[in-house]
């Protein structure tokens, strides 16, 4: 009954003249669909990826969310809603196809094997949803596909290359197939529904041939030819319209199942919307059916702030403009494709992205356009807060962080080029001429340095490109180099908000550096929509979660290593760290993980977390202690701030401070031997410290833990002078005076002492002077005094023998 589409008696729906779509495309003229007079609601069109069709299971779902879907919203629509569904190849079936097409080359054999695995497979996934009687006209359309591709691939090994338009043709069929698929389930619900092979419909205009890059932003400079396309779209609805016309919509609406990913040219020939390309293909058919909206169906509650992969406390963003979408798309967000926001734009459809396994969510909403930068001066005089809260109610000037890896630094240097006009045009003439993707520039005005990011993959090709342009001048040494720096990311902060708010560029070069990130480059647009940096790609998930943390979208965790766990203090620390562990993370926002653990021996690391109240037990069991180890571990740990915990007295552990320190590591200790130790080590660990911007925090040192240090340089930095300190700075004297003056043997006031982790390991560094002497150069020291303890006299309470 339901083979077709219904026409009825039909109203006519047509859009302004003067219409035209982003990025100079055609406008579309005449009238779009006629649709009948019981229906009150516009089009609606939901895409459907690849991981969304996994299986028969997945097939089920996506059928069920579209009848629920057309069944409208109490509120939001005027009843039924009549529904399109663009829809993917069965989850990794292109790459099966490709891999197909490449084989024939060598073997066609194998490459017929392929082809049949993919047939069977999608074969079997139609059995699975529908009866024989349903099943059986989409499997024969299947297998004689499978016939066809098989013809056409033969001559592949002969020719010993793939035409572009070959593997376009023959990649493009498993989103036929899979539109069959989802067919095949929806006839089984009696619902009124047909499919649609988007290239009889879709014509469009390529300036590139291929699939394009996995993944890849681009569409190739592939252009829609508007017309053409409308106007077959309403030949094929008038078409399927005749034996419909009974349909009431009020009580049931047509369900259009179409292929994303493929197009055909003005020729006929069948070409794609290049890899990646199915979110495009949705809203070029919303634009043409003026759609009332558009959903992105993924495995994600919306278009996040931060990859929730590298950045845990990630989460969705209610709303956000089309301008930023693109721009986060752009910058590698995978959510969205970026091409996918120009139909909408100007027709003012809304695009919804949300979750195919959590329906209920209500996910992200991406509509209207960011101010312009006359919009922009004129709201800034005007009452505007284009901020967004987080989830902790917390009004912030950005959307979302994101990055873009496997990029390469082009940089040409010449000082004789200061001043000399035409430089940027051969440079980028030159890159343009090699099609080299330009993601990035910088440039100083002088025009001495020139620097661009690049795809690593097109790197050797741009720098040759630049060489050939340069030889003359590099042969003349008039350009003093150009070189290639591969291993690159690009860490990008995006949102509207940053035009109006001062110092969002502070707060992100900030939170670089207190990551211990170095920045390689570093660019801005005039619309201050998004401030983009080049990191070292190791680098690039320590800043994405320190800068997503600066920015309170989420609290910051800090990795923890503790030296000396095996100890009567470390035990004493570990039981302290677990059990403060919810409310400091409650006051402060930040969470501890401990991720390595060592005694004197033996040390254990768990990326994960280890729970400290198993330390004890763990690390007897563990490897050898290495502290290079300890140091690579601590270094390359992907969280910002990571903190090492010396509650040793070794020497060996002192003398990594100056490396730890530089490398962006903070470091707490109870430990005198750096502070009171060589005074050349000493001034090496500060300045470490100070060029790093790490933190090197002793005050448990001398003190018993008060805040005596940092009182000190408040006071000195606040310009004041301390001519002198007094104080009693051994604990361990002061509570064995107070036992024997209660009548209390020394002897056993000293293992009271001892019991109670009073004293320092050795209790004869309490008793000998050396205690209190080291912690009296660290206050020398911390008052600018160039010490050491052989400048302190000290008179032991030991005899020499017991002393030794």
């Amino acid at each position: 009954r339901h083979a077709s589409l219904p026409l009825g008696k039909a109203r006519r729906a047509t859009l302004r003249p003067s219409m035209v779509l982003a990025g100079g495309l055609e406008t579309i003229q005449g009238p779009l669909l006629e649709m009948p007079k019981t229906c009150d609601s516009s089009w609606e069109v939901h895409k459907f990826g690849g991981a969304s069709l996994a299986n028969a299971g997945l097939y089920r779902t996506v059928g069920d969310l579209l009848i629920s879907e057309s069944a409208g919203r109490d509120g939001e629509t005027n009843g039924r809603v009549p529904t399109m569904a663009i829809v993917s190849a069965m989850y990794g079936f292109t790459d099966l196809l490709v891999s197909a097409v490449q084989a024939a080359i060598v073997s066609q054999e194998d490459a017929e094997a392929k082809i049949d695995d993919v047939v069977e497979k999608q074969i079997a996934t139609i059995r699975e949803l529908a009866p024989p009687e349903v099943a059986a006209p989409f499997e024969k359309n299947i297998s004689e596909d499978a016939v066809k591709v098989k013809g056409v691939i033969a001559a592949l090994k002969l020719i010993r290359s793939v035409p572009d338009v070959v593997m376009e043709l023959v990649t493009g069929l498993g989103e036929v197939w899979s539109a069959q698929t989802l067919l095949a389930y929806l006839r089984t619900k009696d619902v009124p529904c047909d499919w649609i092979d988007a290239r009889e419909i879709l014509v469009v205009d390529s300036k590139s041939s291929g699939l394009g890059e996995k993944g890849s932003s681009s569409t190739g400079g592939v252009t829609v030819q508007w017309e053409e396309s409308a106007a077959r779209m309403n030949g094929w609805w008038k078409d399927k319209s005749a034996s419909f016309g009974d349909l009431d919509y009020s009580e049931e609406v047509p369900i259009v199942i179409v292929t994303g990913f493929v197009a055909s040219n003005l020729e006929g020939v069948p070409t794609t919307l290049k890899r990646s390309g199915s979110d495009y293909s949705a809203t070029i058919f919303a634009r043409l059916l003026s759609a009332a909206r558009v959903t992105m169906w993924k495995n994600t509650d919306g278009v996040y702030t931060a990859d929730p992969r590298r950045v845990p406390d990630a989460f969705p963003i209610p709303s956000l403009k089309y301008d930023e979408a693109m721009e986060l798309a752009y910058f590698g967000a995978q959510v969205l494709h970026p091409s996918a926001m120009v139909p909408c734009m100007d027709a003012e459809i809304p695009v919804y992205v949300r979750n195919i396994f959590n329906p209920s969510f209500k996910g992200s909403v991406i509509r209207g356009r960011c101010a312009t930068l006359e919009d922009r001066d004129r709201m800034a005089l005007e009452p505007s807060d284009p901020t967004f809260q987080t989830k902790r109610g917390v009004s912030i000037p950005i959307k979302g962080i994101t990055s873009i890896d496997k990029v390469a630094i082009l940089n040409l240097e010449g000082a004789s080029l200061v001043g000399l006009p035409g430089v940027a045009s051969r440079f980028f003439g030159a890159l343009g001429q090699a099609n080299v993707n330009i993601i990035m520039i910088t440039q100083a005005s002088s025009e001495h340095s020139i620097c661009v990011v690049v795809p690593e993959e097109q790197g050797d090709v741009a720098l040759a490109s630049l060489r050939s342009a340069f030889e003359l001048e590099l042969s003349r040494a008039s350009i003093n180099s150009v070189s290639l720096l591969k291993g690159m990311s690009v860490v990008a902060i995006i949102g509207e908000g940053m035009a109006f708010t001062p110092g969002v560029s502070a707060t992100f070069m900030r939170a670089l550096f207190s990551a211990g990130v170095n920045i390689r480059a570093i660019a801005q647009g005039s619309s201050e929509r998004q401030v983009s940096a080049v990191v070292t790609r190791e680098d690039v998930t320590r800043a994405l979660r320190s800068v997503h943390g600066a920015f309170t979208l989420s609290g910051k965790v800090c990795s923890v290593a503790v030296l000396g766990c095996s100890g009567k203090v470390g035990t004493e620390f570990l039981k302290q760290l677990h059990a403060n562990a919810d409310r400091v993370s409650e006051m402060t926002d930040l969470r501890t993980r401990l991720i390595v653990a060592a005694d004197s021996k033996k040390m254990i690391h768990e990326e994960r977390g280890i729970n400290p109240d198993s330390v004890e037990k763990l690390v007897v069991d563990g490897d050898d202690l290495d502290m290079d180890k300890i140091t690579s571990l601590m270094a390359h740990d992907i969280n910002p701030t990571r903190v090492i915990v010396d509650l040793t007295d070794s020497d060996e552990v002192a003398e990594k401070y100056e490396e730890w320190l530089s490398k962006g590591i903070q470091v707490v200790t109870a430990s005198k031997a750096v502070g009171a130790g060589s005074y050349e080590r000493f001034k090496r660990t500060s300045v470490a410290a100070i060029t790093a911007g790490s933190q090197w925090a002793a005050e448990c040192s001398v003190g018993a833990a008060l805040p005596l240090l940092n009182t000190i340089r408040d006071l000195t930095y606040t310009g004041d002078v301390i001519r002198e300190i007094e104080g009693v700075f051994s604990g361990t004297v002061t509570f064995l005076a107070s036992e024997m003056e209660n009548g209390i043997p020394f002897e056993e006031a000293l293992q009271d002492a001892y019991s109670k982790g009073f004293t320092e390991p050795d209790p004869r560094n309490d008793l000998n002077g050396m205690d209190v002497a080291r912690k009296l150069v660290i206050l020398g020291r911390e008052l600018g005094m160039e010490c050491s303890v052989e400048d302190v006299e000290i008179e032991s309470i030991l005899d020499d023998d017991l002393a030794k």
